[in-house]
């Protein structure tokens, strides 16, 4: 029982990465949040979405303690 309600989960992660990256040129949003840090200076460019990643790992923790909690 356990076995099927752990591929049941996998299954539905595999398709929600997968829609993700099928639909992924429409969440341009996405990594272009304020407080992402962007600097460019002549031919050096530095980018680092913090702001994108802290809301994709509120996401993922509310999405995993909503299917795992006990």
């Amino acid at each position: 029982m356990q076995t099927g309600k752990l591929l049941m989960i996998l299954g539905a992660a595999l398709l929600a990465v997968g829609a993700f990256l099928y639909l992924g040129g429409r969440f341009s949003f996405l990594g272009h949040l304020p407080g992402d840090i962007h600097i460019s200076r002549g031919n050096t460019e530095f980018y680092f979405p913090i702001v994108t990643c802290a809301l994709v790992s509120l996401i993922g923790t509310i999405l995993l303690n909503l299917f795992f909690r006990r």
